[in-house]
């Protein structure tokens, strides 16, 4: 899955929780895999914003790939 492919597909669940998708570092491959996901919102982020993306990214990512 490419990293545009990942965007698409998470894109709709940040945004669906209040978010806008900024940018994504994707490095796949074997058990070092990293998704970074950078979001943002007109107030401004804080931990606990990070935490509901988190989850919701974490269980579409454990259903997808």
């Amino acid at each position: 899955m490419t990293g545009d492919e990942l965007a698409k597909l998470l894109e709709p669940t940040v945004e669906r929780l209040g978010y806008e998708l900024v940018d994504l570092e994707v490095r796949l491959g074997g058990k070092c895999g990293l998704v970074r996901v950078f979001i943002d919102k007109p107030e401004g982020i804080d931990l606990d914003d990070c935490e509901s993306v988190s989850r919701a990214v974490s269980a579409l990512l454990d259903v997808c790939l």
